[in-house]
């Protein structure tokens, strides 16, 4: 499998040129962004004087099919096109919203998109608007995503459709992708998967999910607050519930090195108040499914430990445990209710991580 600094020199050398040329890009200046830990694309800011900035992405892991990003690419566009503030997607000079190129035998899928009005939270040094309680910005996270699961529940696929959470959270995968050491944590995620195909699959709780939605995927125009959402590489169909219990998670972190856990937990309760209130503004969520939040915190685990076993199988390493994966095992194997996040295991000093464990 070729790794990412493998696909960056061809990036480099070979296909930001061969984009340029496809998308009509010449004379912009391309600045790559660096990638995070476990980043699967190659992206650049395309801006030059006068023009609006655009995104290129360079996709270059095989687990994806050409079907997989054109189901992607229509769902911005459909949400674009009824109101939701998403990065659209811009065809290429010859009107296709995806372009395949082989090189030496490999494919790569490249496309290319608005950039997104504003700054992400971090590149403001996570200060709010000037003058404007932090609420605003909780309720605004809760809105979007309201309304981006309000449009999914009317979302019929037009032409492709992307996959669906079982395609790929299955035990058969799970048994192929975690080391045989961690038996325990297999059968764990074992039990939780049969417990998620008892769940109600209708129209009011599952449907397309962006399912990584984080400050670190959207923008905020902090001259009114608004939030334009991006990166939808992840976006699969599942359970909306799971996405409510990963804004829950995305508000730790202005709270995670307060020592006093009563503290920690009214902070939260009040966080997660305003989300609700900001997200039934635009669409309806049972109570029923707002009771599964323990379940769904468990799922947002599943998720962390699969993400983590496969970044080091995409980079080639031997499998392993850090300080943070053995936190989120630990979580799932004793059943922590709210990811530790009020129990003894959690330490302030050391947020949500847990002695190394051996594989």
């Amino acid at each position: 499998m070729m790794t990412y600094d493998e696909a960056v020199k061809i990036s480099d050398s070979y296909l930001i040129s061969l984009g340029s040329e496809l998308y009509g890009l010449q004379g912009y200046e391309m600045k790559r962004i660096p990638a995070h830990d476990g980043g699967r694309n190659i992206v650049y800011t395309c801006e030059r004087e006068g023009e609006e900035a655009k995104i290129l992405r360079i996709s270059y892991l095989p687990d994806r099919s050409r079907e997989d990003f054109l189901a992607e690419l229509e769902y911005i566009r459909y949400l674009f096109e009824h109101g939701v503030m998403v990065s659209d997607v811009v065809p290429s000079l010859k009107d296709n919203l995806l372009e395949e190129i082989v090189h030496h035998n490999h494919t790569f899928f490249i496309c290319l998109f608005k950039k997104a009005k504003g700054k992400m939270l971090a590149e403001n040094h996570y200060q709010y608007r000037e003058g404007v309680p932090i609420t605003e910005y909780f309720y605004n996270c809760g809105k979007v995503l309201g309304k981006l699961h309000k449009l999914s529940k009317e979302y019929i696929p037009a032409v492709h459709r992307r996959y669906s959470f079982f395609d790929k959270y299955n035990a058969e995968y799970i048994d192929k992708l975690i080391p045989d050491s961690l038996s325990h944590l297999k059968k764990k995620m074992v039990e939780l998967l049969k417990t998620l195909e008892g769940l109600e699959r209708d129209s009011e709780s599952y449907g397309m999910l962006h399912f990584d939605l984080n400050d670190g995927n959207y923008s905020i125009d902090f001259d009114n607050g608004d939030i334009t959402v991006y990166d939808f590489d992840n976006s699969c169909f599942g359970w909306y519930m799971y996405e409510l219990a990963d804004i829950w998670i995305n508000g730790v972190g202005w709270v995670q090195f307060e020592p006093d856990a009563g503290k920690r937990k009214q902070f939260m309760d009040d966080y997660y108040a305003t989300v609700l209130e900001g997200y039934r503004s635009e669409t309806r969520i049972e109570n029923s499914m707002l009771e599964k939040l323990q379940l769904f915190f468990k799922v947002t685990l599943m998720e962390g430990i699969v993400d983590s076993f496969e970044v080091m199988r995409n980079n080639g390493e031997d499998p392993a445990c850090d300080e943070e994966l053995s936190y989120r095992i630990k979580c799932l194997e004793d059943d922590i209710p709210f990811r530790g996040f009020f129990h003894d295991i959690y330490s302030c000093e050391n947020p949500f991580e847990y002695e190394a464990r051996m594989i």
